[in-house]
């Protein structure tokens, strides 16, 4: 997994090093390997390739509600340590029961038009500290086959690439409820990278993309915290 690169500072040269990732930035669009948000919005259709040209966390949502034509709901989450096998984190829909030291917080009141696209976390700092996990979801569609089910999440600090994980669901039959868990390679960090994600809660962010057939149909946002006080 990518590093981090070290703390952008005000100087001088933290300024030049701005620039010079700026001009990198800006050739690699016009060798077709980057693309804004901006540049997506233009398409009629957004694919997983398109996703993955992202340099940075979307600012807005690439996709309307109203485009999860298929009524892909997700009634549960919950995170293992493969190393261990303790539960670190569940929640359901209602909110079930607690995990071993994780939280999440739904953000949205009932008058925002995201409501249920974005959640924060908040985890111990010594979660930063573990290798693999392994994420269960629980999901449910509607009436209508879902074919090539599949999800690109993408996690940031300070909007830089740190990951870009990318899942298969496969097909999934109408009106059913589905399981599936996911194995995540955690980075690896240096004691001051953590220590400055530890410091900066919930700059460290992610984006889920989720196509069906190859077309972007949902889009959910995550914000973490890992300054709660389990220690």
């Amino acid at each position: 997994m990518n590093k981090l690169d070290a703390a952008m500072s005000g100087s001088a040269s933290g300024s030049s090093k701005k620039s010079g990732s700026y001009l990198a930035r800006q050739k690699a669009k016009k060798a077709g390997g980057v693309v804004t948000e901006e540049d997506l919005r233009k398409k009629a259709v957004i694919t997983p390739t398109d996703v993955t040209k992202l340099s940075k966390m979307t600012k807005d949502y690439l996709c309307r509600l109203e485009d999860n034509s298929y009524g892909i709901e997700f009634t549960r989450f919950r995170i293992r340590d493969m190393g261990t096998g303790t539960m670190l984190f569940e929640v359901g829909k209602p909110p079930g029961g607690g995990g071993g030291g994780g939280s999440a917080e739904d953000t949205p009141t009932d008058d925002d038009p995201n409501a249920g696209r974005y959640v924060r976390y908040e985890f111990p700092p010594q979660f930063l500290k573990l290798r693999q996990i392994g994420a269960t979801v629980e999901f449910v569609v509607g009436d209508k086959p879902v074919e090539k089910f599949r999800m690109i999440e993408r996690h940031y600090f300070r909007d830089q690439l740190l990951k870009s994980f990318d899942f298969e669901f496969g097909f999934c039959i109408p009106g059913s409820t589905n399981t599936c868990e996911h194995i995540y390679e955690f980075p690896q960090l240096s004691d001051e990278q953590v220590q400055e994600m530890i410091d900066h809660p919930f700059e460290t962010a992610s984006d889920s993309f989720y196509f069906v057939n190859d077309k972007l149909i949902m889009q959910n946002k995550a914000f973490y915290s890992y300054k709660s006080g389990h220690e």
